[in-house]
């Protein structure tokens, strides 16, 4: 019982919220459209969940190797770091959530197109196999983009556009340039979730030659890029709404501004272990921006 909690714990559970925030505005806006197919849904959530604890456990890999888990991490101690499971044990499970990604994609991609000997089935696999890749590159390798602080560029394709947009091209088989602009927005949040990580550890992370983003910048200009990060979100679902009107529902998303203009004082006012709840409320802010954004064809 021990490794199994063990192994959950490197799965990191609040995280998998925020992973489906793509996919279910992107389906929630295809079936405004009037295109749903519950069982493509329930693959897309399979791939992007298995996808997710696959980016977790082999960065669990990866910072150990480099150190950079150590006890002056502020973040919550991983099972590797703990003693809880052995480096070997780690590689097993990110080889079986690899493979549960490539066979969930490989089954989403048949369902969504009517098998894998087409354009778009092509287009998807390759999407796929490139959301594997770079799940494995975050932290592994001597090439690991998250050390060189590529982490927020990554996020934002993978988190926001091509999850948005995927999605709704594997409910329809077809997508426009207009639906970058909630893609844009979930990825934006989404990152936001990642510089709070990387603000908290920012000590720890310039000491061990991790060079995120707020290493880089500094606190100060840190804290500007992620309120910009916010700006940036609102703007683009104000934008896809001006541009694809929907009255009043399309505007549903604002509810949530008072929520970020909490956080928005909140980080100028702490750091270190204190932003760690805030990792979790922007988590599910930008899941329910998506529940806000989605529907505004249905009703």
């Amino acid at each position: 019982m021990r490794r199994l909690k063990a192994y959950v714990a490197s799965a990191r559970p609040r995280t998998l919220p925020l992973s489906l925030a793509g996919i279910m505005l992107g389906s929630l806006l295809a079936a405004g459209e009037g295109h749903f197919n519950g069982t493509v849904f329930a693959w897309l959530a399979v791939t992007v969940l298995a996808l997710q604890v696959l980016a977790n456990l082999a960065n669990e890999t990866g910072d150990a190797r480099k150190g950079t888990d150590n006890e002056h991490r502020l973040g919550p101690a991983r099972s590797l770091q703990r003693g809880e499971l052995s480096a070997r044990e780690i590689e097993r499970a990110t080889w079986v959530a690899g493979g549960v990604a490539a066979i969930a994609g490989s089954i989403l991609t048949r369902e969504a197109f009517g098998g894998w000997w087409n354009a778009r089935a092509a287009a998807m696999l390759v999407a796929g196999a490139a959301a594997i890749v770079s799940a494995v590159k975050y932290t592994v390798g001597c090439g690991a983009y998250g050390y060189r602080g590529l982490g927020d560029l990554f996020v934002m394709i993978f988190f926001g556009w091509a999850s948005v947009t995927g999605s709704y091209f594997a409910m329809t088989g077809s997508v426009s340039p207009l639906y970058l602009l909630p893609a844009t927005a979930i990825g934006a949040f989404s990152v936001m979730v990642l510089n709070l990580n990387n603000m908290r550890d920012v000590a720890n992370d310039a000491a061990c030659g991790k060079r995120t983003l707020p290493v880089r910048l500094g606190p100060r200009w840190t804290r500007v890029y992620h309120l910009c990060l916010a700006g940036a979100g609102f703007l683009a679902l104000s934008l896809f709404n001006i541009l694809s009107p929907a009255g009043w529902r399309g505007y549903l998303f604002l509810l949530l501004l008072p929520l970020f203009l909490y956080h928005a004082l909140f980080i100028y006012r702490r750091e270190g272990r204190a932003l760690d709840g805030q990792l979790r409320l922007i988590s599910l802010a930008t899941l329910l921006v998506a529940l806000l954004t989605g529907p505004r064809d249905l009703f």
